[in-house]
């Protein structure tokens, strides 16, 4: 049969109108449809429309007046990524209510009245990355909620009526891709600051916990200062809001990021991070320390940077993991420095467990020419060596003078008077009556000449070496007066 071009342009025609038709029919009333996109917000549904298209990759409900959502709606549309539901009047959800959506990237259950999520509600949302649930009033979220939803990176649950939450359970996460977990502007009175200080780095810092009546502590200012000495933007972004009431007391409210008063005896660390330090250039080896066997287990390294380290390490080789977990640094940078994480999954025993390590790289201190203590202990002996000369062996000038009887001196002149003396050997015997003369050293100070009207005088200051000697240990210099 031989088909005429005109024939052919006609049946092509055709077929695109069906096509059209087939979409027109499957779009609901007051909705639009556009491709792979659906919105049907603010036109007043209550309930969930029927009939949607089965190309549908986005859809839009937000808005409305919905109440229910129904077992299995999904079923039909199988690439479904994005599910805004926002701004309705959902109170409960079924538990099959996201059962066949595997693909669901977006979900947006956020300014409903939810009261309770629980663990079957999320249980094949493999996929999903992002979960709004915020501003609605729920009270309470069971332990593995969020265990199956193996590549979440955000989940909002901010303005809630939560008081109590299993912050153990997020470690348990099969892949660590969550980087923000909102829990602000709920009810939380304590925290257990042991489970949340024991939570892997990634979760810690996008752990959004301010706007909470929280009460004063130690702990809770140790934990929150030093996510703050770490930069995190938790305690960054809202440091203001980062609040706690003093003795339970809303009058007495306390910013406690912002001033220390009523923390001065709280001191404040880093956790329980192991801390090592290395100088620039040199190699390190981290170690992995978790209770884990090493069969069967396989490890995972994330750098204060975020950046995930896989066996056997990454592509310029600065970074090596050993097959026991250590994790080695081959050439240490300044930028290195930071907290690493250790992330250990033993499959066959179901269990996870992290370990986190402060890595500190610093430069070299120049080394010192000179012990410090040495020469000390030198100026120390040449000071003493200086003083001993300067009192037993300094020379005297005028030795002969020092041994001759005395005689009738002339009168000084005024260069000789201004001169002092000292003799290293004073006389061995008196020679009135032959007593030994006091072997005791003494110093001779001689005053300054005064000038008087009447003439020059010299005055002699004396001192005696002993109480029982008459005569003068100075009685070879005779006194001149005028």
């Amino acid at each position: 049969m031989i088909s005429c071009p005109g024939q052919t342009q006609w049946t092509e025609s055709l077929l695109i109108l069906l096509l059209m038709v087939e979409m027109l029919a499957g779009c609901p009333s007051k909705c639009i449809c556009a491709s792979d996109l659906l919105s049907c917000t603010n036109i007043s549904l209550k309930e969930l429309p029927g009939g949607l298209p089965a190309t549908s990759t986005s859809l839009d409900f937000s808005h409305n007046c919905i109440s229910l959502l129904n077992n299995n709606w999904l079923s039909r549309i199988p690439h479904l990524h994005t599910l805004r539901l926002s701004h309705n009047q959902v109170r409960w959800l079924p538990a099959r209510a996201f059962h066949n959506a595997t693909q669901l990237r977006h979900l947006d259950l956020s300014s409903n009245q939810l009261q309770s999520i629980h663990e079957e509600l999320f249980l094949h949302l493999c996929s999903l990355e992002e979960l709004l649930l915020y501003n609605n009033h729920i009270v309470y979220v069971e332990v593995a909620a969020f265990a199956h939803l193996g590549n979440i990176q955000k989940i909002y649950l901010s303005w809630n009526n939560l008081s109590t939450f299993s912050f153990s359970s997020m470690q348990n996460l099969t892949n660590p891709h969550l980087r923000t977990l909102d829990l602000s502007s709920n009810r939380f009175v304590e925290l257990p600051v042991e489970e949340v200080s024991s939570l892997p780095m990634f979760i810690k810092s996008g752990l959004y916990l301010h706007n909470n009546p929280l009460t004063c502590s130690c702990a809770l200012y140790t934990l929150f200062m030093g996510w703050k000495q770490r930069n995190f933007p938790s305690v960054m972004d809202f440091s203001k809001e980062h609040t706690c009431l003093y003795m339970g007391k809303h009058r007495a409210l306390v910013r406690f990021l912002e001033s220390q008063n009523g923390f001065n005896n709280c001191s404040v660390g880093l956790g329980h991070d192991t801390g090592l330090k290395v100088h620039v250039g040199r190699r390190i080896m981290v170690t992995c320390n978790t209770s884990l066997p090493q069969e069967n287990t396989t490890y995972l390294w994330i750098s204060p940077a975020y950046d995930f380290i896989f066996p056997p390490g990454n592509s310029n080789q600065s970074f090596k993991v050993h097959p026991n977990g250590s994790l080695e640094i081959q050439k240490a940078q300044p930028w290195n420095s930071g907290v690493y994480m250790c992330i250990a999954v033993n499959r066959r025993l179901s269990y996870n467990a992290t370990h986190e390590v402060n890595v500190t790289v610093r430069f070299p201190k120049p080394e010192e020419s000179f012990n410090t203590g040495l020469t000390t202990l030198l100026g120390c002996v040449v000071s003493l060596v200086l003083v001993f000369i300067y009192l037993y062996m300094t020379p005297c000038r005028c030795f002969r003078c020092c041994s001759k009887p005395p005689q009738t001196p002339s009168p000084p002149q005024e260069s000789s008077a201004q001169s002092s003396i000292l003799c290293g050997t004073p006389p061995a015997s008196d020679g009135t009556n032959g007593r030994k003369v006091a072997v005791s050293r003494h110093v001779v100070f001689l005053e300054p000449i005064k000038e008087r009207r009447a003439g020059k005088s010299l005055k002699i200051l004396q001192r005696r070496s002993d109480s029982d000697s008459a005569s003068s240990v100075f009685s070879d210099f005779p006194i001149v007066q005028t």
